[in-house]
């Protein structure tokens, strides 16, 4: 890709989290990065740019790139120009292919911010073997969904011995608001659970799987963990997936490597509030005029103030045990739904453009895709991996 025009562009920089995401990188890229923001009004680009001239007075001289997230041909033309593609423009299941096929076709690395198990799904079985072919990592994933999880998970099992079966099970706590985006992502996740399950189905069915070696979960259920003193409740999100999608693609994870992960509660009436909350949203989703009224509580674009930012927090602890051995690993930073959710993307769209990765292609979870070069560039960034304990 020594040809392309841009090292990156940032697709969705006028929205909220897009917009946090380029202010990080006006302040994190590297001075002779070529880079562009790309969306589809002119004036609010503008205004991006103005306001990132403000942090880093070379962005007043940053291309702006006018691409609806409808337009192929649009589409086409940014990702040909460029090494990779960040994008923030989600629901990705309603607003996200076309932006990802334009990359799969050009070999244009790419990475989003997508939480929705579908539409990663839908992804694999349409452009895995374009992305292959063309040497694209596409790589989905890259905010608090799920790269805590899935590096932390890799972190933990590098303090681990080799060649051994290895049991892992991350435990979540975090405070802070959660974009509109993941909300809008979650209620349309709910709606279509039927269309996921087929979607889920028929790609066990096609996808390769590590010959002599196993993966699997943990056993899932309710409980009162004496040693977190917190009860844990395990988490349908997509995080279990993606770190088990990495234990497949790696060896070093072992020739059986089992998961769980969990959300860390401490009283039992928190349990149950969520509990019969999750259970309101989903029977409220199946139903177009309720699923309407979900929608409407929380709109794109909006987000909380820096102040409230500044106060939001998340720390993720494994267990791991393995070959005799059990260690604790604490991943911990800030405000998990923005601030930390915008380092995240942005390191993962500066390590695509510029470190020296793994040689593989296609569809990628993020410790496949980056790994070790991602790692350092987070905890450079202030997000914490640290060994607490080994026995």
């Amino acid at each position: 890709m020594t040809d392309r025009q841009y090292d990156f562009v940032l697709f969705g920089a006028t929205g909220f989290a897009g917009g946090l995401t380029a202010e990080y990188l006006a302040r994190h890229a590297p001075r002779a990065a070529r880079w562009a923001l790309a969306g589809r009004d002119r004036r609010k680009l503008d205004a991006v740019r103005e306001r990132l001239a403000a942090i880093n007075p070379t962005c007043a001289a940053l291309e702006l790139l006018l691409a609806d997230a409808a337009d192929p041909a649009a589409l086409a033309r940014v990702a040909r120009q460029s090494k990779v593609l960040i994008t923030t423009v989600g629901p990705y299941a309603l607003h996200g292919e076309p932006l990802l096929r334009a990359c799969a076709d050009a070999g244009t690395h790419y990475c989003d911010l997508t939480g929705e198990p579908e539409f990663v799904d839908a992804m694999w079985l349409k452009y895995q073997a374009t992305a292959e072919r063309t040497g694209a990592k596409l790589v989905h994933c890259c905010g608090f969904d799920s790269v805590p999880h899935d590096l932390g998970a890799y972190y933990t099992v590098l303090q681990l011995p080799t060649g051994v079966p290895l049991k892992l099970a991350g435990h979540v706590r975090a405070s802070g608001g959660f974009s509109a985006g993941t909300y809008h992502s979650a209620i349309n996740a709910f709606a279509r659970a039927r269309q996921y399950l087929k979607l889920n189905r028929e790609r066990r069915l096609r996808e390769t799987r590590p010959l002599q070696r196993r993966i699997g979960s943990l056993p899932a259920r309710i409980r009162y963990d004496r040693a977190l003193g917190s009860w844990v409740v395990p988490m349908p999100t997509i995080d279990p997936q993606i770190v088990k999608r990495s234990a497949a693609a790696l060896d070093r994870y072992g020739p059986d490597f089992r998961y769980g992960h969990f959300l860390q509660i401490k009283q039992l009436s928190h349990v149950a509030a969520l509990v019969g909350g999750v259970g309101a949203l989903f029977a409220g989703a199946q139903f177009k005029l309720s699923r309407e009224f979900l929608l409407a509580r929380k709109s794109s674009g909006e987000g909380p103030s820096a102040q409230q930012r500044e106060q939001g927090w998340f720390r993720v602890r494994f267990v791991g045990e393995g070959g005799g051995k059990r260690v604790v690993v604490d991943v911990k930073g800030g405000d998990p739904g923005y601030g930390e959710t915008a380092k995240m993307l942005a390191e993962s769209g500066l390590a695509l453009a510029f470190d020296n990765l793994p040689p593989r292609a296609g569809q990628l979870t993020p410790v496949a895709a980056m790994g070790d070069a991602l790692l350092v560039r987070l905890q450079r960034a202030g997000i914490s991996f640290s060994l607490v304990e080994s026995t």
